[in-house]
């Protein structure tokens, strides 16, 4: 199988067994994002586009766009509107300008409120048009000499000029003749500097032509990010987040999995694997705390990093395991002798196996079910034992536990014969009331077994 196919099944799994929590913190997700939603005013964006006529190369359609939003252009925008809550820095960055095919510049302005975002993208766009023609020289001051006004002005005059010299020159060769056609090229000269500077002065002005191609259309709707954004984005956020947890514990968890890593760790060797039907208790127990109740409703109280527990077979099949483990330790000890079977406390798939296994055990040995603590195991001191059997389940304890576990057993004398691990298993449905359980005989086991220790 394939990394990739692992990842979808695992991510499979979170779905199926995290559903509950999942659905909790996506709606929480959502709650964040509408919150996040009223601290941040509407915002509405407005656009408007200039015409660039003629050619113009890419390079220099950036130059323009970065015109638009200069300061000098916006602050002559900022002076026209006259709105006292907003300063022209304010403005400069609610501002932007792009180009598009067509020699389009598009012009666009936010505001919080549409009216104010169509104002303010209509003023920006007249006064980028009138800054850019100012540039280009095309000014209407009376007192500018440069224009092309006055350009035009200058080449009639020099013509004019040149044809009064022109007739009254001598064709003779006299020092007043030639002076006359000396003056005459002089100003043929001027004249062809004149026809030049209006030239380009004329493909500047084209340039410069720039149009407002109509004003600006109001918006009908929030820029973006809106409220409805912010609250799906929370909600995904913090889906992935979950997912992303669920998948990074799963990797850092240190539990062991498989029945020969925990023999290992015990320094023991494995009896075999028994089925417990999974069940849950009809009602809460006493002295259970309220996080209990909550993990239960999340649904965070099962494991979910393990496969999905199979199907369980008859009673036949599951007596049958557990007397092949009895079986085993018979073999191993070479008469009947008594035995430890330890559980880790919060194990309670190994303590019903434990039970079982009590139960079970007709023909020796016999066997007294104790529970220890997996931060501190505490064994009792060897008795009439001769060794000690550990049953858990498969998942839910790490290496330094079960050897801190393997520890205290033969700190307190006893020998660990072997493991045992315990599998929830789905249950079949019950049998009818009329039709006797087969396990009564293994009931009174228990009951017998009691009176030497305790279950």
């Amino acid at each position: 199988m394939s990394d990739d196919t692992i990842r979808l099944v695992t991510i499979g799994r979170i779905l199926r067994r995290r559903w509950r929590l999942l659905a909790i913190l996506t709606v929480v997700g959502a709650l964040v994002g509408y919150g996040t939603s009223m601290l941040f005013p509407p915002r509405y964006t407005a656009s408007a586009s200039v015409l660039l006529p003629g050619q113009w190369e890419e390079r220099s359609l950036l130059t323009q766009a970065e015109i638009a939003t200069s300061s000098a252009v916006v602050d002559r925008a900022a002076a026209a509107l006259g709105w006292k809550d907003v300063s022209a820095g304010e403005l400069q960055d609610r501002v932007s300008a792009s180009t598009s095919d067509g020699n389009i510049i598009k012009i666009s302005g936010t505001a919080d409120t549409p009216e104010r975002a169509q104002r303010l993208c209509d003023q920006l766009a007249q006064q980028f048009v009138t800054f850019a023609a100012r540039i280009a020289g095309d000014s209407t001051d009376p007192g500018t000499t440069t224009g092309p006004d006055a350009l035009r002005q200058q080449v009639a005059d020099t013509n004019r000029r040149i044809t009064d010299l022109a007739n009254a020159a001598n064709p003779g060769q006299t020092v007043e003749s030639v002076q006359a056609r000396t003056e005459l090229e002089k100003l043929r000269t001027t004249l062809q500097e004149a026809m030049k500077k209006l030239d380009q002065t004329d493909s500047a002005a084209n340039k410069a032509g720039m149009v407002v191609m109509g004003p600006a259309a109001r918006p009908a709707g929030q820029a973006p990010p809106t409220r409805v954004q912010l609250i799906v984005a929370g909600a995904l956020l913090f889906f992935l987040l979950a997912v992303v947890g669920h998948l990074t514990a799963a990797r850092m968890n240190r539990r062991l999995r498989t029945e020969p890593e925990i023999a290992a760790a015990l320094g023991s060797v494995l009896l075999g694997t028994v089925d417990v039907p999974g069940e849950r208790p009809a009602h809460r127990p006493k002295g259970v705390r309220p996080q209990a109740g909550l993990r239960r409703l999340t649904g965070i109280d099962t494991r979910w990093d393990i496969p999905a527990p199979w199907m369980s077979g008859d009673e036949v099949g599951r007596r049958i395991r557990y007397q092949r483990v009895c079986a085993r330790l018979r073999d191993r000890l070479p008469a009947p002798r008594r035995l430890l079977v330890v559980v880790l406390d919060g194990d309670d798939i190994a303590r019903r196996a434990a039970g079982q296994l009590a139960a079970e055990a007709k023909s020796g040995p016999l066997l007294r079910v104790v529970g220890v603590s997996a931060s501190l195991p505490m064994v009792p001191d060897r008795d009439a034992e001769s060794g000690a059997v550990v049953v858990l389940s498969p998942g839910s304890w790490t290496a330094e536990q079960l050897a801190a576990v393997a520890e205290a057993c033969a700190d307190a004398g006893h020998e660990v014969v072997g493991v045992v691990a315990a599998v929830a298993v789905r249950a079949r449905p019950t049998r009818p009331a009329d039709q006797p359980p087969d396990n009564t005989t293994s009931a009174l086991a228990v009951r017998g077994h009691e009176k030497g220790g305790s279950v």
